[in-house]
């Protein structure tokens, strides 16, 4: 397979001179004296740009390239803070504990230029020791740490161990990587950030907000969102940037003996290709996949590629994946490897699009159109950050989306990236932050303020005696911790380890609903390249056992939605189609599981699970009424005799798919954060049967035909 047989589109991107301004005439002189000593004679245009207008108070969102300094862009005007006034603290909040210990590295050398007794920092998470987080909460004028601490410890405990000398000398809050809260993520930010404003305002304290993001169409507006403040935007990049090339990769029709095509090499398979090509050439690249799966798959494929060239055989080990699922020890390992030079490339999920170090990386390629333009930017952007030509390539998958992109390339280049959405009031989300507020100070009427439901929320807590009423005052009366009752990434708190059999070593952890996905029965699971089996699942003791497998394929569970509509709250008409929104229960059930061989990708059957895994959620949804002349064409389409053969085409599917990635594209929100399913009630006695070849006619009796998204 030529790689350059396969290129359909091509683009270059000349290279890009930095502009620089002086140092801000307000700006200490022993700050200027850190810049020079760090070898920084002057600041990217952006980075003079935000220091000043921070000094003026203004809340600041910067939304300049990858690798344009924006870190620095935000430390300088905290800095000079801190070095005015020593008492003066700073919480730094980074999507994932991986990215706070990357910035603390970054951050390091300030520390030792300026001496702890003047700037002390820390990174506060799950993994700090108690000795090292009490050192941080009475010391560090900067604090690291991440939204599920400050949900969980900061807020919470605002009164003890030492949490109240930090909201009462809060001056700046700082949140890097803006654009990753969205969805539920940033709708749960959002509501931790009304909880923090009570208790600033409980302090007397008015924290300045600093954000950093990629491109997006409305960094302004989801920064007020989640912060509730106003903001100012910059966007001028002053920061040098190589030539940057751009190539789609087109995979190659799978022929028939007959001629026929029957469909398409799997862009895994090309993405392995590219992989072996690149690691020969010497040149550091990060591969992006879809999903942990794709990762892995990708990862054991362009390995077995260079085990079989016996020439590259030693360069097997010179690539690796990176993903949820590796403990915190092992990718801090991967990362370290990948900076010295010991590994080539990385295979990785959307983890690494954030701007965790790995040193110099000269390629990317996409394994598929990751669904959103600022994605795409923000994947290729993590090429070429050393200012040096770099290459970027896009294998398009088989699918609508992608295909598109195929025939309309200029539409990836020309249009602007799309608007990050967060849903604050989404009442699920709300109550639990409700909850938890009451928890850290009693709520008032005036709170309406702040969360906006809390005229219907309060007459409900109180009468199943989680809030007692005093004088117009609403205290907690019911669980001790109600801020660890939720999940601000709706994950699961149901936690599955897989264990190996013989000698009881921890593999990985995942929540349920992934453990019923990837580690039933039988099912291949794989980890930095290697296989395991799992032999047994044990929903009692949310345990799975695996023994090492060195079959010729990996698995794909095979499931189901059974969804009941507990309570409608609005619905409207658009023609002939009716829209309803409201609550619904959903029951994922896995039943079975496919076979696919490694590199063909072939399927080599199903197997059947001794028993189904199923797990249901009460949650929100949309669901929309199809037509029932439509409803009945797509039943008679759905299976078809064309020359003999049977045809089958899941129209509702596809119909799902389109509506599904519009949804995400107009609201950035994650692949997982958006769940789509069918379901056909007959109200009359006649149902329809899916075995029906197409040709007899199908009975609609009353039935409706729904089409949910929750």
């Amino acid at each position: 397979m030529e790689i350059k047989e396969l290129v359909v589109y091509e683009k270059e991107y000349p290279e890009r001179k930095a502009v620089f301004s002086e140092f801000p005439q307000d700006m200490l002189p022993e700050l200027k004296g850190y810049l020079e000593n760090a070898g920084i004679p002057r600041l990217y245009c952006h980075q003079a740009e935000m220091f000043e207008r921070a000094q003026k108070k203004e809340n600041l969102v910067i939304t300049t390239s990858t690798a344009s300094g924006k870190t620095l862009g935000f430390l300088l005007p905290v800095l000079q803070e801190i070095l005015k006034n020593p008492l003066a603290r700073a919480i730094f909040i980074y999507p994932t504990k991986a990215l706070a210990a990357d910035q603390y590295r970054a951050i390091r050398p300030l520390v030792d230029y300026f001496g702890e007794d003047r700037v002390c920092a820390g990174v506060y998470d799950g993994d700090t020791p108690a000795s090292e987080r009490s050192r941080i909460r009475k010391n560090a004028n900067l604090i690291l740490t991440n939204p599920e601490m400050l949900n969980g410890a900061f807020l919470p405990n605002h009164s003890r161990y030492g949490f109240d000398f930090i909201f009462s000398n809060l001056k700046y809050v700082v949140i890097d990587e803006l654009h990753t809260y969205r969805g539920a993520f940033g709708s749960h930010l959002a509501n931790v950030f009304r909880r923090l404003s009570r208790i600033c305002r409980y302090y007397r304290s008015a924290p300045q907000f600093l954000c950093s993001s990629a491109t997006i169409a409305n960094p302004v507006e989801l920064a007020s969102e989640i912060c509730g403040q106003e903001f100012s935007r910059i966007s001028r990049d002053g920061s040098p940037a190589g030539a940057r090339t751009y190539r789609f990769l087109q995979p190659p029709k799978i022929k028939g003996k007959d001629g026929k095509d029957y469909g398409q090499v799997p862009s895994a398979a090309v993405a392995s290709q590219v992989i072996v090509r690149l690691v020969e050439e010497n040149r550091s690249f990060i591969a992006f996949a879809k999903s942990r799966r794709n990762v892995e798959v990708v990862l054991k494929e362009a390995s077995d590629i260079l085990e079989g060239e016996g020439c590259f055989a030693s360069l097997a080990n010179r690539i690796s994946g990176y993903r949820g699922g590796y403990t915190p020890a092992e990718r801090k390992e991967i990362e370290n490897k990948m900076i010295s030079g010991a590994l080539t490339g990385l295979i990785s999920t959307n983890a690494l699009e954030l701007g965790i170090d790995i040193g110099k990386v000269e390629t990317t390629v996409l394994v598929g159109y990751p669904g959103t333009r600022a994605s795409f930017w923000q994947q290729t952007g993590r090429a070429g950050r050393n200012g040096k030509p770099c290459c970027n390539y896009l294998i398009l998958e088989n699918l609508p989306f992608d295909q598109y992109v195929a025939v309309n390339p200029d539409w990836l280049f020309s249009g602007a990236s799309e608007n990050a959405i967060v849903d604050k009031n989404n009442l699920f989300i709300e109550l639990a932050h409700i909850r938890a507020a009451a928890a850290e100070l009693p709520l008032t009427l005036d709170d309406i303020s702040v969360f906006p439901d809390l005229g219907e929320t309060i007459p409900v807590l109180l009468k199943v005696k989680e809030l007692n009423g005093q004088n117009g005052k609403f205290a907690w009366s019911g669980s001790v911790f109600p801020a660890g009752d939720f999940s601000l990434r709706n994950i699961d708190k149901i936690r599955y380890k897989l264990i190996l059999k013989d000698n009881g070593r921890e593999i990985t952890e995942m929540d349920e609903m992934q453990a019923f996905r990837e580690l039933h029965e039988g099912a291949v699971y794989l980890h930095d390249g290697v296989q395991y089996q799992v032999t047994q699942l044990d929903p009692e003791t949310h345990t799975a056992l695996a023994a090492p497998f060195q079959g010729n394929f990996y698995t794909m569970p095979v499931s189901a939605s059974e969804i009941r509509i507990l309570h409608s709250v609005r619905e409207s008409e658009y023609k002939r189609t009716k829209i309803v929104f409201g609550d619904v229960n959903v029951n994922t059930i896995v039943t079975m599981y496919r076979k696919l061989q490694f590199h063909n990708h072939q399927s080599l059957g199903f197997e059947q699970l001794p028993a189904p895994l199923c797990k249901d959620i009460d949650t929100e949804s949309t669901w929309i009424r199809i037509p029932a002349n439509v409803a009945r064409t797509y039943r008679r389409l759905m299976q078809i005799r064309e020359n003999g053969k049977i045809i089958r085409n899941n129209h509702f599917e596809g119909l799902m798919y389109a509506l599904k990635n519009a949804a995400m594209m107009v609201t950035m929100t994650e692949q997982e954060d958006i769940g789509m399913a069918m379901s056909s009630n007959a109200a009359g006695e006649q149902e329809w049967d899916p075995q029906l070849s197409g040709e007899e006619e199908i009975p609609i009796g009353g039935m409706d035909t729904l089409l949910f998204f929750y």
